[in-house]
């Protein structure tokens, strides 16, 4: 690389933030996009959702083959739907391996999540991610289990089996320390019962723009206060991430950590800008710091490999950032109601999203079936 000038993200990197890609699909695992992605635009792993599936699957003719072959079976809907999607997420674990490996496990990951319709169901979440992780069966995929308060209890027992997990919907801080604890106990759970911790990773997705469009919303029906729009979800992540770097002090952490724990990274997620007014790559310029992971968007990715100026922000700011939060308050912006009102939202799309995903695939597989 010496001579050659480092690319945006090739820079935000050295700074000690992963690049993930937030969208995955059959023909960019195929067509050679995802090992560019590697290759030239520093990236590390990807995550897929629902709304990323439906986006891909329903799209195009990538998926009509494997399709038809399962409708042929006379398989059900849903059973071709995770049938596609675990091939796709097999296959992309395969092309981030190498990265997996040169990293020691700690990038290389491709996350996967759980039917969105269990959210609020702890037995069903957790048997879903076990099933998920035997399914596909790579070491370096995360199943994606949402942080609600029922998902808490199905984080901490997957932990204790020893299983990779990638914590996804956080919006609230509180929620946020509760994962961190579900995750703390079960790697103690797992060293108790003999297991080793160094085969098990996870990831704590806090979501990010989402905050400020929620905020900005009922900021503008209170009307006045137009200098508090845009802060609420960078002060939050700042915040986030200081209870981050706490979580990995004191002689609990040193324990876990000699026996082979490694920490559950903060991974900032919805960070493409949802707001036109602000610039296109915030919410990626906003957040670098290090042992962090930022998943972009195709586009966030190309924005910022053409006018990134990647430098450490996330660690000062801490007094502003509280600011902010005491500010937003006396304006009569309701934190708690606002990340509330987010995750219920979050579980609310996803599970929507995998209805029309549903939908969709039972369209095309009865115009693949045979006559």
């Amino acid at each position: 690389m010496s001579g050659i000038a480092k690319s945006p993200l090739q820079r935000l990197s050295a700074l000690g933030q992963s690049v993930w890609v937030d969208f995955l699909s059959r023909e960019l695992i195929h067509g050679g996009e995802l090992r560019s992605l590697i290759d030239d635009d520093a990236v590390v792993g990807a995550t897929s959702n629902p709304t990323i599936f439906q986006k891909a699957m329903t799209e195009g003719d990538a998926y009509d083959e494997q399709l038809h072959e399962l409708a042929a079976q006379g398989k059900s809907t849903e059973a071709c739907f995770w049938a596609l999607a675990e091939q796709d997420i097999r296959d992309a674990c395969d092309v981030f391996r190498p990265v997996w490996e040169h990293t020691s496990g700690r990038d290389g990951y491709v996350s996967l999540e759980v039917d969105p319709r269990l959210a609020y169901d702890t037995l069903g979440t957790f048997r879903e991610a076990m099933r998920l992780h035997e399914a596909v069966d790579r070491r370096n995929l995360l199943v994606k289990i949402p942080a609600t308060k029922p998902g808490l209890g199905a984080i901490e027992d997957v932990i204790a089996k020893g299983r990779s997990i990638n914590v996804t919907l956080i919006f609230s801080l509180r929620r946020y320390a509760e994962v961190a604890e579900s995750y703390t106990r079960g790697i103690e759970r797992l060293i108790a019962e003999g297991g080793d911790p160094r085969a098990v990773a996870s990831v704590a997705s806090f979501f990010v723009s989402r905050i400020d469009t929620e905020a900005d919303r009922r900021l503008d029906q209170i009307g006045g206060h137009d200098n508090l729009k845009g802060k609420l979800a960078v002060a939050n992540a700042k915040l986030a991430y200081e209870h981050y770097r706490q979580t990995c002090m004191g002689p609990r952490w040193e324990f876990l950590a000699a026996k082979g724990a490694v920490p559950q990274r903060v991974l900032w997620a919805s960070t493409s800008t949802k707001d036109p007014a602000y610039p296109d790559t915030k919410y990626v310029e906003e957040l670098i710091g290090p042992d962090t992971i930022n998943t972009m968007p195709e586009d966030t990715i190309r924005a910022y490999q053409d006018h990134g100026d990647p430098q450490p922000r996330l660690q000062g700011g801490l007094d502003e950032a509280r600011r902010v939060f005491d500010e937003l308050r006396a304006a009569g912006v309701d934190y708690d109601d606002v990340t509330g009102t987010l995750e219920r939202e979050g579980v609310e799309k996803f599970s929507g999203s995998f209805d029309e995903l549903l939908e969709a695939l039972a369209a095309k597989q009865a115009s693949l079936a045979p006559a």
